[in-house]
């Protein structure tokens, strides 16, 4: 089920989705996400909104990487995955946007449920 977050300060609405993922899932104030991702990015000599800086971010929060099959790449949504993934918290990536899922609900600016996701990152227990 898709449920309105926009931790944003300035109520922005696009450009920051990693930043308001990452926010609902560690349960972080925005600007906490931001400096969070701004610092794995210097190290890494890398933009924060990159794919291996927040990866590597959520790998150091204790999170695991997953690929989706491509087995129907084109008809599997974000709603089959909350469909399919109701216990858990992830991070859901598809080709231009991110997505915090937790316990089967998305938390977005939008109603992203008809996006193709690619690959997941999960919370491990």
């Amino acid at each position: 089920m898709f449920v309105f977050f926009n931790p944003n300060p300035e109520r922005k609405l696009v450009g920051d989705c990693v930043v308001r993922g990452i926010c609902k899932l560690l349960g972080a104030d925005w600007e906490t996400a931001y400096i969070h991702l701004l610092v794995q990015g210097y190290k890494m000599h890398d933009m924060p909104s990159s794919n291996e800086v927040w990866g590597e971010f959520l790998r150091s929060k204790g999170f695991k990487k997953d690929i989706l099959p491509e087995t129907c790449p084109q008809c599997y949504t974000l709603l089959d995955f909350c469909s399919d993934h109701k216990v858990g918290q992830y991070l859901v990536a598809t080709g231009s946007h991110v997505v915090a899922v937790i316990d089967g609900d998305y938390y977005d600016t939008w109603d992203s449920g008809n996006e193709i996701p690619i690959y997941f990152w999960r919370k491990e227990e």
